[in-house]
Parts: structure tokens; C-alpha cells; sequence
């Protein structure tokens, strides 16, 4: 809510960190509601930039009141000195409304399925071989969400294993024991380019 305070630390931690994920070309960042909070460390990280040569915030709220940072994203992250010539060259941020009117509307997971979200970015639809996600918010966006990224083949990640694909550990899901095998940093930098 408007009037709550989130505490937002200079580097991530817990699930959802850059080590849990494998090699990559584009970092996509998804969150509903209140999960957008990690993201807001993640995006301010010079090293995320460094990693990743596109980094994708997609944020989605029922209403346009809940697009906690949004101003914040577009005018005030540009101009940092540390981050700002980062955020500018790489970072783009989609908000996406589900219940009013909104330039961008659509539960997230419904625009993955249908593919609008990336004819909207003008990006190629998630590639196992190229694109890393992190996932927080909504646990049953998470578990629809990681449904999807399983059937494509994406390989959930761990600290201790790192992966495709990161949530937040509160989504209760459970992905599939096959898709637990090695998987190797490949020839992603090929593919990518």
C-alpha cells in the first residue's frame, strides 16, 4: 500500500540471486504486486548489467496505484552515477495492469502464453539457451509461471545448482525430479548473439 515502508538492501539475497542462475543473454525480472521488492535491488547491481546485456523488469498489479516504483524506474534510476548508463542502454521496464484501464494490460502469465509480451517488447519469445527469469510475487502466478517455464524445458536453479529459472521460495512449487539433471553453461553465447 501507498503508505507502507519496504526496506530495499544494495544486494540481493536469499532465493532469488544471480549465482542460482546459469550464464545468460537477457535477465528477466517478472513480479505481481509487492514481489517487484528484490527486483529493486537487482536493477540498482552494476554487476547484474555486466552479466546480462539486457535485463527485463515486467511488473504486473491489479490496479495502477500498485505500480510501487515505477516513477522511480523511469526518471530516477536513469540519472544515478553509478547505474544510470546501464539503466538507460539496458533496462526495460513493462508495468502491466489487470483490473482498470492501462497502456499495458494482462496478467503476466496469460501475455507469456499468448506471446503478446514479447510482440509488445519486440523480443523473442524465452529461450533456455539465452534468457535467465527470476520470479516473485503471487504464488499461484509462480506455480503457473513455473509450469510454463518446465514445459519449455527450463531447468529450475539453486544457489548450489544454478538453472534457467529463480522464484521466490514462497510459490509451493514443485518442479519436475527429470528436469534436475547437470545442466551445463552451453554454447548460450552463439545462440544469443
Amino acid at each position: 500500500m501507498p503508505e507502507d515502508e519496504v526496506l530495499v538492501d544494495v544486494h540481493a539475497s536469499g532465493t532469488l540471486t544471480l549465482d542460482a542462475l546459469l550464464p545468460g543473454h537477457t535477465l528477466w525480472l517478472i513480479a505481481s504486486g509487492a514481489g517487484i521488492a528484490p527486483f529493486m535491488s537487482v536493477i540498482r547491481d552494476p554487476d547484474v548489467y555486466r552479466r546480462f546485456e539486457r535485463v527485463v523488469l515486467v511488473h504486473t498489479c491489479r490496479r495502477v496505484r500498485e505500480l510501487a516504483y515505477r516513477d522511480d524506474i523511469m526518471t530516477v534510476l536513469p540519472t544515478l552515477p553509478d547505474i544510470g548508463d546501464f539503466v538507460r542502454r539496458q533496462l526495460i521496464y513493462y508495468p502491466t495492469v489487470t483490473r482498470e484501464p492501462f497502456p499495458n494490460s494482462g496478467r503476466v502469465t496469460a501475455l507469456i502464453r499468448s506471446g503478446a509480451l514479447f510482440t509488445r517488447l519486440r523480443l523473442d519469445p524465452f529461450s533456455s539457451s539465452c534468457d535467465r527469469i527470476m520470479m516473485c510475487g503471487n504464488p499461484a502466478m509462480l506455480r503457473e509461471a513455473g509450469e510454463l517455464l518446465d514445459s519449455k524445458g527450463f531447468v529450475q536453479g539453486h544457489t548450489f545448482k544454478p538453472g534457467h529459472f529463480v522464484m521466490s521460495d514462497a510459490s509451493g512449487y514443485e518442479p519436475l525430479l527429470s528436469h534436475f539433471p547437470a545442466v551445463k553453461p552451453s554454447s548460450f553465447q552463439k545462440e544469443c548473439m
